[in-house]
């Protein structure tokens, strides 16, 4: 990771009002996730215990975030039918939930006339940009930060535009 790119905690411990999160990718080869998601495609059966060692760290920075008075927003962009990968993250969507994240999905047919950014990325506050990064394989290239005007305009104008169109977690059934 770039030395400008502060961890996911440094991140989300200095929003005051907002954090958004845009997902793009139909596939993420992350390390941290391939034990589970490995597991996940053998049985069928997903982690979803907010107290799990899995989940209690991103569980805790979540709550804290939003205990602060920060709205955290997550959209994903999903190409339908959905990859696996997707029906992976859609089974252990309600703990970023239960954490206090609102997240909606929005299939990747209906985001065609939408003006997205390259990557994937954070929107904190409206102002600070922390750009992810993925090889072709799905792993993490590392993070970015940016604070340029502009591209936290496209940034924020995307996300709003996913968000208004996207459905709620609760709502969205994979097809």
């Amino acid at each position: 990771m770039p030395p400008n790119a502060p961890s996911f905690d440094e991140l989300l411990n200095g929003p005051q009002r907002s954090a958004v999160h845009l997902e793009m990718r139909d596939t993420y080869g992350v390390t941290g996730e391939a034990d589970d998601f490995a597991r996940w495609k053998s049985t069928g059966v997903r982690d979803t215990d907010p107290e799990s060692p899995y989940w209690a760290p991103w569980v805790r920075l979540i709550r804290s975030a939003v205990a602060r008075g920060v709205v955290v927003r997550r959209a994903r962009i999903v190409s339908e039918p959905v990859s696996d990968y997707i029906r992976y993250e859609h089974s252990g969507t309600a703990v970023n939930v239960e954490a206090g994240e609102l997240v909606r999905w929005l299939p990747r047919r209906r985001a065609s006339d939408i003006a997205l950014p390259g990557n994937d990325f954070w929107l904190i506050d409206g102002r600070l940009i922390r750009w992810n990064h993925f090889t072709g394989d799905g792993a993490s290239g590392g993070g970015e930060i940016s604070e340029e005007p502009g591209a936290a305009k496209l940034c924020a104008d995307a996300f709003e535009a996913v968000w208004i169109r996207a459905t709620p977690h609760e709502d969205y059934e994979i097809v």
